[in-house]
């Protein structure tokens, strides 16, 4: 037996962009991609803090450094520019591995500047 578990999460970016005019997915800066263990064109789940909104899409790498975080196509409807959300990955783990399994958990701050790296989330509010 497989159960789904988190992979990765970024907790709390900024978007920085908002591009309708484009075919769709979201663009994230590589630095962030790598330390969270993102690939491109990995299917991600975005959760919108300012609004409630919850979709899916995928992954284009961003310039290394530039803290971007823009959604485009589509997806640009359910956000604005400085809306804050969470991105989020998943993985199928066998259940021999469940107890083990470490997520990479990136808590971000206003200016998209990791400022913490977490193996599991602690039991309280992360802000």
């Amino acid at each position: 037996m497989f159960r789904t578990m988190m992979k990765a999460k970024i907790h709390r970016a900024r978007v920085t962009e908002s591009n309708l005019n484009y075919v769709g997915s979201i663009t994230i800066d590589e630095d962030i991609m790598n330390a969270v263990d993102i690939v491109e064109n990995e299917k991600v789940q975005i959760v919108n803090n300012n609004n409630g909104a919850r979709f899916e899409t995928y992954v284009i790498k961003g310039p290394r450094g530039s803290k971007v975080i823009c959604l485009n196509g589509a997806a640009a409807r359910l956000v604005q520019k400085d809306d804050v959300v969470i991105i989020l990955t998943y993985v199928l783990v066998e259940e021999a591995k469940v107890a083990t399994h470490e997520p990479r958990v990136a808590i971000m701050d206003e200016n998209n500047q990791i400022v913490e790296m977490l193996a599991t989330e602690p039991a309280s509010t992360v802000l």
